[in-house]
């Protein structure tokens, strides 16, 4: 894992701004760094040194050294490629992964990614052709962005790098807000920063001649369906995750594994510890509130699978430690992100590699809301006179009651999605918990709303929708969650919040092999009754305890809703009602401060939506006016009454270690999220 950089320019290279990107991702790769400078290009690099720690140095170039690579990630089945590659007259010189990326370029130029399995991001430049050519693994799991202007192209693995090279000052990009107050992320190219985008997942980019093309070489098809039975389809899901946890677990340093108590981590875990000689070091993060708390999930598969287990209970400083996680993310933060980089932190202090569960919902069918479809279709076979005269009143008049897994919600959620169906269905659920349409008109000023109004973010999803090669409604929401939701969002959090702590994060249920072979299982194998995920379970049902597979579905969370109303209600009014965005002429003071009246007073549970203008307002100061986290950790100690006292810790070392002084937890997924 590491993080790369650089620039072609029709100018002079600036080599003290390149060098300046990579210092700015040293937390992506603290091991080492690596240069390549020509008359119009530059490549850099920071190392975290994964496998063959002593000549793995980047750049790395072929033979006659007209080809340099800079690689960000894991290839899976390097070994193999190189064999090929060895095979047909290549000379190698090292034993990374990285190296057989030049090799393969030489024998099938820019279509080489479509060779790759594994995590990726790589720039690669071909001298002899004045080509660059960059690529994003097929799900998205490393990030890569750039920005053209000026006769200048700037990349790097982080935007931050990106905004570095000396000539690119950073703006707003409104209609990029303007989705992720919808969506919590722009579904496609587009980020918050005016002019730099991001390279989609699946996708390349050659410039050659200073010109950019972007072309998709992967995509996911859910046609046509799996033969066989359900036991057979069963078999061949065990050892095709067999072999891809198998093939996860290569590397020269230690390694283990993040474990929440759900199906998906358990899963990998136990599959870990059939191949690994050694007990798995695997670590779990847990909060006091037992509703949220899935500690005791995680020490039972711990103790059934012998691993080594780190766990800590903590009780969070979440507000004050925001302008730390938005300067990592670089965009609004879900709450649960900061469980993430709180296991990441616990994990580093024993691993560089921990393997994961990322990506079994969106693969398998795992989130309630995919069966909340169906229940929608049944409760719109109530005679429409009975739901709009009885029901539907009776729903409205109910307040909110700010708990756990929100029933009120839900069965508002139930009345607003029944108004629709197929693909819009499914946007205005993506959308539910957040900002509607008609919502951002109030929120917005009349100029804002003038240059916006027209850009539907429910259109985004939809067009995704529609392109889905599926027929069942049940994939084409897996399809757009898959490009959109976990892409843009779940896998940049997974990558932010453990590369702040120059670890290394895999998932090997996001592998290439398994999303393929899991879109062309038939539709009721996936979700079959009430069941979600239910061919996943079948297999997890063979080597977890019981209390594991048969356990619903549960999240860690913060009480956001009751801090919105109490603690952080004075805090929010003054942040948001004085703050940056409308001062700038984005929002309404007056919707503001509705919307917050509207929460406290228990009219309607607002506080996803708070949230999200709550880190929208702290990331705007601190990338667009240029506050420093320092000054807005300090703003937020002193305004905010102290939620808790100081983060208590709680640990238990249930094999041989325990842990403490972490300072975040998980938060909840709720059906509509």
């Amino acid at each position: 894992m590491c993080g790369i950089c650089g620039v072609w320019s029709k100018r002079e290279i600036d080599r003290e701004s390149v060098h300046a990107m990579c210092d700015t991702i040293r937390h992506r790769g603290p091991d080492d760094d690596g240069f390549y400078f020509a008359p119009h290009v530059a490549l850099g690099h920071r190392r975290l040194s994964i496998i063959d720690l002593e000549h793995g140095k980047q750049p790395i170039s072929n033979e006659s050294a007209t080809v340099h690579v800079v690689f960000n990630g894991e290839i899976y089945n390097f070994r193999a490629l190189r064999r090929e590659l060895q095979e047909q007259g290549h000379q190698f010189s090292t034993n990374t992964d990285t190296e057989v990326i030049v090799h393969l370029y030489e024998e099938l130029g820019p279509a080489c990614a479509d060779k790759l399995q594994g995590m990726f991001a790589f720039a690669l430049w071909d001298e002899s052709r004045q080509l660059l050519l960059l690529a994003r693994d097929p799900l998205g799991q490393k990030p890569l962005y750039y920005a053209f202007r000026a006769g200048e192209f700037v990349f790097a693995s982080e935007i931050k790098a990106v905004l570095r090279y000396g000539r690119i000052s950073p703006r707003l990009n409104t209609s990029a807000l303007h989705h992720t107050l919808s969506l919590r992320c722009d579904p496609g190219s587009a980020t918050l920063f005016e002019g730099v985008q991001k390279l989609p997942a699946g996708h390349t980019l050659v410039l050659e001649h200073g010109k950019p093309a972007v072309h998709r070489y992967w995509d996911l098809t859910y046609l046509p369906k799996l033969s066989g039975s359900e036991d057979e389809i069963a078999e061949r899901l065990q050892e095709l995750l067999e072999e891809t946890v198998e093939s996860h677990l290569i590397s020269d340093v230690p390694l283990g594994a993040f474990l929440s108590g759900g199906m998906d981590s358990s899963l990998v875990v136990a599959l870990m510890t059939r191949l690994c000689k050694q007990p798995v070091k695997t670590f779990s993060i847990g909060c006091p509130e037992a509703a949220f708390d899935e500690l005791p999930y995680a020490r039972i598969l711990a103790r059934h699978c012998g691993t080594d287990h780190y766990e800590a209970t903590i009780r969070p400083d979440l507000i004050t430690a925001l302008p730390e996680m938005l300067h990592f993310m670089e965009e609004p933060v879900d709450p649960y992100a900061f469980g993430i980089y709180s296991a990441a932190q616990l994990a580093a202090r024993h691993v560089k590699v921990v393997l994961g569960g990322d990506g079994g919902d969106e693969i398998f069918g795992g989130y309630d809301r995919y069966l909340g479809n169906r229940i929608v279709d049944l409760y719109c076979l109530v005679p429409p006179l009975v739901r709009r005269t009885v029901v539907e009143p009776l729903i409205r008049r109910l307040p909110d009651n700010y708990r756990y897994n929100n029933r009120v919600q839900k069965l508002r959620w139930l009345v607003a999605m029944s108004h629709s169906s197929g693909g819009r269905r499914y946007a205005q659920s993506a959308c539910f918990l957040r900002f509607s349409h008609e919502q951002k008109r109030h929120l917005y000023s009349d100029g804002l709303w003038q240059e916006l109004e027209g850009d539907d973010s429910e259109s985004q999803l939809l067009r995704i929708f529609d392109a889905a090669d599926a027929h069942d409604a049940l994939d084409r929401m897996l399809y757009t969650d898959v490009k959109t939701r976990m892409a843009d969002n779940t896998l940049m959090i997974a990558d932010r919040m453990t590369m702040a702590h120059s670890l290394e994060a895999r998932s090997p249920l996001l592998d290439q092999r398994v999303a393929e072979f899991g879109a062309l299982i038939p539709a009721d194998l996936k979700i079959r009754g009430r069941c979600l995920r239910y061919i996943q379970r079948k297999v997890a049902q063979r080597f977890l305890p019981q209390a594991l597979t048969d356990r619903p579905k549960k999240g860690f969370g913060f009480p956001l809703a009751y801090w919105f109303r109490n603690e952080l209600r004075e805090l929010t009014r003054m942040l948001l009602t004085r703050g940056s965005l409308v001062a700038a002429g984005y929002f309404r003071p007056a919707a503001i401060e509705s919307l917050l009246d509207e929460h406290v007073s228990g009219k309607m549970d607002h506080n996803y939506r708070l949230w999200l203008l709550l880190n929208a307002e702290l990331w705007h100061r601190l990338f667009i006016d240029g506050n420093s986290r320092a000054s807005l950790t300090q703003l937020l100690g002193e305004a905010m009454p102290r939620i808790a006292s100081r983060p208590r810790m709680t640990t238990l070392g249930l094999a041989t270690g325990s842990e403490a002084g972490l300072t975040a937890g998980f938060a909840s997924r709720c059906m509509t999220s």
